[in-house]
């Protein structure tokens, strides 16, 4: 006789009006939605597509969740041949190709159109949230099912769509679905404010930066400190004639791990969580012996991801020679603090001298700093570009709080998928 243990089919933490609504069903995500896979073939050709007309949806919709532009569209009459292919609002999307697993639903306002090939449409049948099928799907253990129906290597790609609707999910009354979508989406709001906050102060400091520094071909910045307004017009040097460019010794391959010692820091992970160490004892033998950053020098990235600028922050770490690189200023005759926000200012891609995505130490070298020569006014524009700097990482770390919070409030208020398959494994032995 098989034996049922209480509690495995509901969340762990549950709204009161609901404490005695009894277990989650469980149903495959085929018994819940309807599906339709985007047209293949020479369905959708570009010699098809029209100025301005029905839209064209693409995997860029899902991924991003916005619906305010376009780059196809496609005349009435293929619109009409199509027609099993259009959306709807309160359809889901899901991008089935390349970035898996993004979903997004289509909005009331959203212009007719058709899906193309990279997405699938999935229309939820009778009686169900469209908003929490959603948020289902984005939970990790749906996302791990998902992928795990996938084909391909870095790129994924859906095998069969018979395959996805096989996914299995656990689904409560309708109040309930309402309910848990409503509190997540009141989060996911907070979380797209404080986003847009983020981004206006974002935008305020790269619109002063452009008023407190000189535009190009000129020597004054259009907006300067009262105290400064006679001190002259602002120094023009080269970067050699105000540092050196360096660089660590070469680590190689085998001399690095992957789980203790000292941080190395390659381009992808520059800023980031390492992915790579070296041992204590070889890092105190180069750092003595060989070029390293003094506590507040400039780091630059110089191939692929070119010109990504960090400030060294004095901890044990080591980086990787020649695609990573740092100003040598020992004489301070500009800031560290101010010569960071300079190079932000840097248009890189125009910096390159050759069409390959890298920045080669006489291109630093050359690069042209208008300065000025008074430390004062150096501290007081670097001192008001890092307030902005302080708000923008507070907003950062709050938006991250946030996401964290949702992210733990998700796990509370679904039903543990580890719990669930403990549950049918016991069922299943007995």
């Amino acid at each position: 006789m098989q034996q049922k243990i209480d509690g495995l089919l509901v969340p762990k933490l549950r709204f009161p009006e609901f404490q005695d609504e009894g277990e989650w069903e469980e149903k495959t995500l085929g018994e819940i939605c309807k599906f339709i896979r985007g047209p293949f073939g020479g369905s959708l050709k570009k010699d098809m597509f029209v100025k301005d007309g029905y839209a064209v949806y693409e995997q860029s919709h899902a991924i991003y969740q916005t619906f305010d532009s376009f780059r196809y569209y496609i005349a009435e009459d293929k619109f009409n041949e199509l027609k099993r292919f259009s959306v709807h609002p309160n359809d889901l999307i899901m991008s089935c190709s390349g970035t898996m697993g993004k979903f997004a639903i289509i909005p009331k306002e959203s212009k007719r159109g058709v899906i193309n090939q990279a997405l699938l449409k999935l229309t939820a049948k009778k009686g169900l949230d469209i908003r929490f099928i959603k948020t289902t799907m984005e939970l990790p253990s749906s996302q791990e099912k998902l992928l795990s129906q996938s084909a391909g290597g870095a790129i994924k790609n859906v095998v069969a769509v018979g395959q996805i609707k096989e996914i299995i999910l656990y689904i409560p009354s309708i109040p309930e679905q309402q309910k848990i979508t409503a509190c997540l989406s009141s989060i996911s709001d907070r979380i797209t404010a404080e986003t847009q906050k983020l981004d206006t102060l974002k935008a305020h400091k790269k619109g002063l930066m452009q008023q407190l520094f000189p535009a190009e071909g000129e020597t004054l910045p259009k907006l300067r400190f009262p105290e400064f307004l006679e001190a002259g017009e602002w120094e023009e040097k080269k970067l050699e004639q105000i540092g050196d460019i360096s660089m660590c010794k070469r680590i190689f391959a085998e001399e690095t791990n992957d789980t203790e010692g000292v941080p190395f820091f390659k381009i992808g992970t520059l800023g980031r969580k390492p992915d790579a160490f070296i041992s204590k004892k070889l890092f105190d033998e180069y750092k003595s012996k060989y070029n390293f950053p003094r506590k507040g020098e400039i780091l630059i990235t110089c191939s692929g991801t070119v010109g990504k600028c960090l400030t060294y922050d004095g901890n044990d770490a080591y980086y990787q020679d020649s695609n990573i690189v740092w100003i040598d200023n020992p004489t301070l005759e500009i800031s560290n603090q101010l010569l960071h926000n300079m190079l932000l200012k840097i248009n890189w891609g125009r910096l390159n001298s050759t069409t390959i995505t890298r920045i080669y130490g006489s291109d630093l070298r050359n690069l042209s700093i208008i300065f000025p020569a008074n430390q004062s006014e150096q501290q007081k524009v670097a001192d008001c570009l890092s307030s902005l700097d302080d708000r923008i990482t507070a907003q950062t770390q709050k938006i991250d709080t946030i996401k964290t919070h949702k992210k733990g409030l998700m796990q509370q208020l679904f039903p543990a998928v580890d719990e669930v398959s403990g549950w049918h494994n016991l069922c299943q032995s007995r």
